[in-house]
C-alpha cells in the first residue's frame, strides 16, 4: 500500500541503517526576487494564510514571488516612461531647472508604485 507521500509523487531512499527515508529536494527556483517579491511575500503570510500555505505545500513560493517581481519592475518601467511622456518631462528641463525636474520625476515614481504594489502585489 501507498503512503500519502509517494501517492502525491514523492519517493524514499533506503538508509545505511535499514529505514527508508523520505527524498525531501526542492523543485522550486532559486530566489532572485527583490522589493516587490518581499512586499509580496509579507502581504500573503500577513492577509493571505491559506493562500500562502498552499504556495509553500505545492513548492511554488519562490516561483511565484520571482514571477512578481518581474512582473513589477517591468510594469514601473512602463509606467514610468509613460507618465514622463505624458507630462513632458525630458532631459531639456532637466537641464534647465534639476530640482524641478526631481520633484516631478519622484512624484511620478511614487503615482507609478502606487499603481504597481494595487494591481500586482496587493491582490
Amino acid at each position: 500500500m501507498k503512503s500519502t507521500f509517494e501517492k502525491m509523487g514523492g519517493t524514499y531512499t533506503l538508509g545505511a541503517d535499514g529505514i527508508y527515508y523520505p527524498n525531501l529536494v526542492s523543485t522550486d527556483e532559486e530566489p532572485h526576487y527583490g522589493k516587490y517579491g518581499m512586499i509580496r511575500k509579507t502581504y500573503l503570510k500577513e492577509h493571505r494564510p491559506v493562500m500562502y500555505s498552499l504556495y509553500m505545500l505545492e513548492d511554488r513560493l519562490t516561483a511565484h514571488l520571482n514571477a512578481v517581481d518581474d512582473e513589477a519592475h517591468e510594469r514601473m518601467d512602463v509606467l514610468v516612461r509613460q507618465m514622463m511622456e505624458k507630462q513632458g518631462v525630458t532631459e531639456e528641463l532637466k537641464a534647465r531647472d534639476q530640482m524641478a525636474w526631481v520633484g516631478v520625476v519622484n512624484n511620478i515614481r511614487n503615482a507609478a508604485e502606487e499603481i504597481v504594489l494595487k494591481e500586482l502585489v496587493y491582490i
